[in-house]
């Protein structure tokens, strides 16, 4: 199956980090988040991407795109020679189609504007490019193509360390506890559809809003219950959060170094 990953926002809520480096190529440990997507996807037999860009697209075109310089001209990769061979050795088994969907479109637009790319493709996969699991993916593909309807996502428990509460009218605090073990869940960004999906989406509209209210009403729309580990990267602290667990060799959505028996 094929894989459209957005990848062209600004990310402002990492801009703290570096303006220099757009978000797909912040690296965690050594190599960029997107880096970490891509593998993942590749390491279940998925290795035809379509990355839809936007800001500093020649950024990451100069990163994976054989055609281009080699990957340690880009700041964000690393100098050591297992890394650049890691990483060299992985692009070059995959085919990427490099798509400009502009600097300012939103998740629906970027979608509509590779629907080009998905000619006679059945179902395809999506992501949001800063998001990690520890989910093997065949079970996210068996559901759905059981449920035989046109989107599925992954839901999980946020990864935030935020509180709810409870509180009257009057502002007494009757509860709290951590949002986690609140039983409220969010969207991922792990998608899976089947080509249906354009045929809900209109010009201008974002693609969790509109159209997945469509899909909703026709009951089109599936949640797969993840509780394992989830964690995105949106924010200067999460980046730092991710880059300790990989350094203490603690990353559970590195499945492609898992070891079977």
């Amino acid at each position: 199956m094929k894989v459209v990953i957005f990848c062209g926002g600004l990310g402002m809520r990492l801009r703290d980090y570096s303006e220099n480096i757009p978000k797909p190529m912040v690296p965690i440990g050594h190599l960029p988040i997107l880096w970490h997507v891509m593998k993942y996807y590749a390491h279940f037999g998925h290795k035809d991407f379509i990355l839809c860009l936007g800001y500093r697209a020649d950024d990451i075109i100069r990163c994976f795109s054989p055609n281009c310089e080699r990957p340690e001209s880009y700041s964000s990769l690393p100098s050591t020679s297992r890394s650049l061979e890691l990483f060299e050795n992985d692009i070059r088994g995959w085919n990427i189609t490099f798509a400009d969907t502009g600097l300012h479109s939103n998740i629906g637009q970027r979608l509509k504007a590779v629907e080009q790319y998905l000619a006679g493709e059945e179902a395809f996969l999506a992501n949001y490019a800063d998001g990690l699991v520890d989910l093997p993916l065949p079970k996210i593909l068996e559901f759905a193509a059981k449920s035989g309807k046109i989107a599925t996502f992954v839901s999980a428990k946020p990864n935030l360390y935020y509180h709810t509460i409870s509180a009257g009218q009057d502002g007494i605090v009757t509860g709290i506890r951590p949002i986690r073990e609140s039983g409220l869940r969010i969207n991922t960004g792990f998608f899976v559809f089947k080509r249906d999906i354009f045929e809900y989406i209109r010009d201008g509209e974002d693609l969790v809003l509109e159209p997945f209210e469509r899909l909703i009403q026709e009951r089109q729309l599936m949640a797969y219950h993840h509780n394992g580990f989830y964690a995105c990267m949106d924010t200067f602290k999460e980046k730092q959060q991710l880059d300790d667990m990989y350094a203490r060799g603690e990353a559970p959505w590195v499945l492609w170094e898992k070891v079977t028996v």
